[in-house]
């Protein structure tokens, strides 16, 4: 079968490329450029990537071409990213970037070359036993397993999807890399905005969005300092909030509890553990299931509202408008609107839904 591999310039899809030459596939790379505009001081991050694949495909002796999506990326992930930073909320690009282009952009042009299927260097399996629907289950790494970034996967991506390192842990995947001589053995896991990379953050949504000027403000409504544009902020965020001393609070660190993008304020409480940082349940709107079918609700699950939580046991219902309603077991540290809530039965990800608002 022929199998066109994503290959990144790390070592996650090196090691996938290798595993589907053993496995008897007739392998061929694509490298995507996705962002080109360079990042302060590092030039152009995708070239120095792009080397790094070259050699380990020269080692391989598959070919290695690349495609240009930088405008199915700017159109599809990061001008949404951008709208839902203006509207105040804090978004996912990399769960819209597997959706919009790894696995559809990208499989569009791998489909052109003739592949059957598409692989990546996730640590995710899926699992086609039985008749039913192809399920996405979580890696056999629990501390790299990405299926939270798979959570909008459709039937159709998943059926063209192989992911040749999902079954193995992070250590075992360097060893392979270093046994077969590959550069990218040892190279940092790659962080930050997907295909952007790890930039100081403020500054880089910056050239993008205005700065604008507002009050953060106890929850008296004491008006103790200013930020530079509530979209530059989310729920729980410690950092870069600049509050000095201020008359009459105890000497303990401020944390965003809420946020008013109208209004352009910040609204912020003293204590890790203040109890509006915590939410009983929340609303979450278009929801998407990878079976292709709604389980019957209201049903119970598990579920985690960002990437590392461990997985919460909760309740779902549906709402008259396509919404759901979630309610936990136990209150959840900020809930952020913008976010994705991915739901969990044991090891397989039944879907996910985009956080609206929670509830306290």
């Amino acid at each position: 079968m022929k199998v066109v591999v994503g290959i990144s310039g790390g070592v996650d899809s090196s090691v996938a490329a290798l595993l589907l030459l053993e496995q008897g596939h007739a392998v061929e790379a694509l490298f995507m450029k996705n962002w080109d505009e360079p990042a302060e001081g590092d030039g152009c991050l995708w070239e120095a990537d792009v080397e790094d694949a070259m050699q380990v495909c020269e080692r391989l002796g598959i070919p290695l071409n690349t495609v240009d999506l930088t405008r199915d990326y700017w159109h599809g992930v990061f001008a949404t990213f951008l709208d839902e930073y203006r509207a105040g909320r804090t978004p996912n690009p990399d769960i819209l970037c597997n959706q919009e282009i790894k696995f559809r952009a990208f499989a569009e042009k791998a489909g052109e070359r003739g592949a059957a299927c598409i692989a990546t260097g996730h640590y995710a399996r899926t699992d086609a036993g039985g008749p039913g629907p192809r399920r996405l289950l979580k890696g056999a790494d629990p501390d790299k397993d990405q299926s939270y970034f798979l959570c909008r996967l459709d039937q159709a991506q998943l059926d063209r999807a192989l992911f040749p390192v999902g079954g193995l842990r992070k250590p075992e995947v360097r060893a392979i890399a270093a046994k077969a001589g590959f550069v990218t053995h040892d190279k940092k896991d790659s962080t930050g905005i997907c295909f952007i990379g790890e930039r100081p953050f403020r500054e880089f949504l910056g050239r993008y969005l205005p700065v604008q000027r507002g009050e953060i403000r106890a929850l008296d409504g004491r008006v103790i300092g200013a930020h530079e544009g509530a979209h530059f902020y989310t729920i729980g965020q410690r950092q870069g909030l600049g509050i000095g001393g201020v008359a009459g609070a105890k000497d303990a660190p401020w944390y965003i509890v809420a946020k008013d993008a109208a209004a352009n304020t910040l609204t912020v409480a003293q204590g890790t553990e203040h109890e509006l940082l915590y939410s009983r349940g929340l609303r979450a709107h278009s929801p998407h299931w990878i079976s292709g079918a709604a389980p019957r609700e209201p049903f119970r699950c598990f579920a985690k509202t960002r990437y590392r939580q461990p997985d919460q046991p909760c309740r779902i219902e549906s709402l008259e408008d396509d919404s759901l309603a979630v309610v936990f077991d136990q209150p959840q540290r900020a809930v952020t609107p913008g976010q994705y809530i991915v739901f969990y039965a044991g090891d397989e990800c039944l879907g996910s839904a985009i956080i609206e608002s929670s509830t306290r």
